[in-house]
Parts: C-alpha cells; structure tokens; sequence
C-alpha cells in the first residue's frame, strides 16, 4: 500500500469515524452500560426553585406578544416563575411592546454589542438559583421548565439541554427539511451522549444552568451557549439531556440564510476549540474529551477537509494503477452522492420537497459552510459579538 493509499484510507475513515461511527460506538457503549447500571428518573423537588427564564432579544417587535403568550401558558407557579428581557441595542418597538407586560423585567442598553455581552450583563441581574436560556423565536412546550427543574435534582447535574425541533410545514423545503433532519440526528447523538455520561454542549434555543456557575465570556463569543455549558462540565458537572423540555422554532426561511447560520456556528465551533483547547486533554477529562472531540471538534476542524479532499486522491488512486476496481467503485459512490446533493439543490430552487435528496443536499452544504468558517472568523473584528440574524420561515 503506497503513501496516498494509507492517507485515502485515514481521511475515508476519519469522515466515516465523524459522522456514523461514532454514533455506532456510542450506542453500543450506552448499550454496555446498561447491562451494569440501571436508568433513573429523578423525582420532582418536594418544594420547587424559583426559576428565571432569560431572553436575549434585537429587534423582535414580530415576535413579543406570541413569545410571551407563550411564556404565560408555561406550567410552573407565577410566584417562582421570573421572566427577564435583555434587548440591548434594540431600535424597532421590542421596547415598546414589552410595556404591556408587567410580569417581564427588561434590561435595555442603547449599545449593541451582541447577545454575549447582553447575557453577561443581564445576568447580574438574576437572583434565582436556576437561570432557564432561551430565544425571542422559539417556543417552548409547557412542562419544560418543570422537567428541566427535575433534572437539577442531581446535585452533579450544571446545566440542562433541552431539545430544539423545527417546524417541517414551513414553505423552503430544503432549508426546514434538511436543519430537520440533522436535529433529529443531533438530538439522538445528544440523548445517548448524556447516557453514556454528559452531553456535549446545550443549544441556545433551550437551555438551563445553576446560576452560580455562569462564567463571564468574551463579548465575542459566536456560540455562547455551547462554550458556557462546556465551561459547567469543565468543572465537573455533567450536562443533563432532557427531550421532555423541548422548543421549536421555524426553519431558515431559505437556504441562502440557513447559510448565514451555519457559516457562524462554524466560525464559533473553531473559535470554541481555541478557547476550550482544555477540553482536549484526556487525562484530565477523561471520557468527556473522547466525547467532545468525537461529537464537535472534528466536525468543525479537520473532517470536512477531508471529506472534499478523498475525490482527488481517489482519481490520482485510478490513474496509473494496474489493479483500480476498488477505486472505480469508490469513486463511483463519492460521484453519485454528490450528484445527489446537486440534484437536491436543483429541485430546492424549485420549491420542489424530496426528502430523499434532502440528506446529500444537507450534508454537502453544511460542511461547505464549515470550509466559509475559517474565512468568516479570520474577517471578524475581536470584541465584536454581533452578527446579522438569519430570518426565519413564517
């Protein structure tokens, strides 16, 4: 086996390891675990927390009467139950419609200096012993707050996923059918993560922590709930999943803003590495760094270069060789996905839905925009945590 041989096979395996392997190890890992020890529910607080739900918000004037019709029909008693606002930089009338709302607390600050920055402020203003994230979009079921608060049970227990899912009736079908459908897979990995031991990370759509470990983050800061969360199990807590706490929020309203999502989340994935290069020492972390390196950092780092890097190895392993049948045949597979995914792209300018097509289409894009990553945060100014908002399907 010659030099390219061994690297085509490192690279093949690598994106195989990153994408299916390691969801096939993990589940035969929580499989294992099972047999030795048994799966418990934690029962409900005899006397409940008093809980803050915390909303970070620019410019939502569309969304405020839905969000807190929303917040009002949440199932845990009023008494216990704050609602805080944090629309700094806002120039539209969020403001002015909160007004109407005596039981929402709103901190407002003139400057705009992003959503980390307003969360390290507005926190300070936070009293209760759990802190409940979530967005200005997205809705949350009613028992959330109480299963979450369930979760926080365990006194090893930081921080608490909930799940985030995507309305599928939503008129650009590959942009809500494909996020969709990486979510479901997403939040499988994340359940079976938490099994195994913590999951990796919580998303900003629904999260919740103890608020005496919040940690002030640079303003910066492009993935904020997944670098805090980390930062609560880098301390030895463990990131509870709890698929009972879920919200729900409409797809990218095309796929031209999905990629203004994901060429962020990337450029934060890669930031986030840096800034949790900790997390990478096993020794010190132990099962938590194999899970965090499996589950994000290859993702966001060396993988997709090695996805679009295997078709020209693969061509250089056909040319010149006497025995090229396996090559052919890998070759032929790499080419079909990828005419898959331009099919699928073709028929998305259609506004023509074909689930099928939806997973090469998807998969292709995201680690595209993984590629964009690296561009958009060598351009990004340090201090500056703002970002332009991707619109959402309605």
């Amino acid at each position: 086996m010659n030099t390219i041989e061994i690297i085509f096979f490192i690279l093949l395996s690598l994106v195989f390891y990153t994408y299916l392997g390691y969801g096939i190890i993990l589940w035969a890992l929580v499989g294992i675990k099972r047999i030795f020890v048994k799966e418990k529910s934690e029962p409900m607080p005899e006397e409940l927390p008093e809980v803050t739900l915390f909303i970070t918000a620019y410019n939502e004037e569309q969304v405020v009467d839905e969000k807190m019709q929303n917040c009002r029909e949440l199932d845990y008693p009023k008494e216990k139950f704050k609602i805080v606002w944090v629309t700094d930089g806002s120039c539209d009338a969020t403001n002015e419609k909160l007004k109407a709302y005596p039981d929402a607390t709103v901190y407002y600050s003139a400057e705009r200096k992003g959503k980390t920055a307003a969360m390290n402020r507005g926190i300070k203003f936070v009293t209760t012993p759990i802190v409940i994230f979530t967005d200005a979009n997205t809705f949350i079921h009613p028992q959330a707050v109480r299963e979450m608060v369930r979760c926080f049970n365990n006194p090893k227990v930081g921080c608490v996923a909930g799940e985030k899912r995507i309305h599928m009736h939503t008129k650009d079908g590959a942009a809500a059918g494909g996020e969709g459908m990486y979510w479901k897979y997403e939040s499988f990995l994340k359940k079976l993560d938490a099994q195994l031991h913590s999951a990796v990370g919580a998303a900003g759509e629904l999260f919740a922590i103890r608020t005496a470990l919040y940690e002030q983050m640079p303003n910066d800061t492009l993935l904020d709930d997944f670098v805090l969360s980390l930062r609560i199990a880098m301390k030895k807590y463990i990131i509870a999943y709890c698929d009972k706490a879920y919200a729900m929020e409409n797809g990218s309203a095309s796929m031209k803003e999905e990629e203004k999502r994901k060429v962020r989340i990337a450029a934060g994935g890669l930031q986030a590495i840096y800034r949790l290069r900790g997390l990478l020492n096993p020794f010190r972390y132990g099962i938590l760094s194999f899970q965090y390196v499996s589950h994000r950092v290859l993702r966001w780092s060396v993988t997709p270069i090695a996805l679009f890097s295997l078709v020209p190895l693969n061509v250089l392993l056909i040319v010149g060789n006497k025995h090229p049948h396996l090559y052919i045949i890998l070759l032929a597979l790499q080419l079909l996905f990828y005419a898959g995914g331009g099919y699928g792209y073709y028929l998305s300018t259609k506004s023509v839905k074909n689930k099928l097509l939806y997973v090469p289409y998807y998969f292709l894009f995201m680690n595209i925009n993984v590629i964009k990553g690296f561009s958009y945060l060598k351009r990004k100014s340090k201090n500056d945590g703002t970002w332009e908002k991707a619109r959402r399907a309605v």
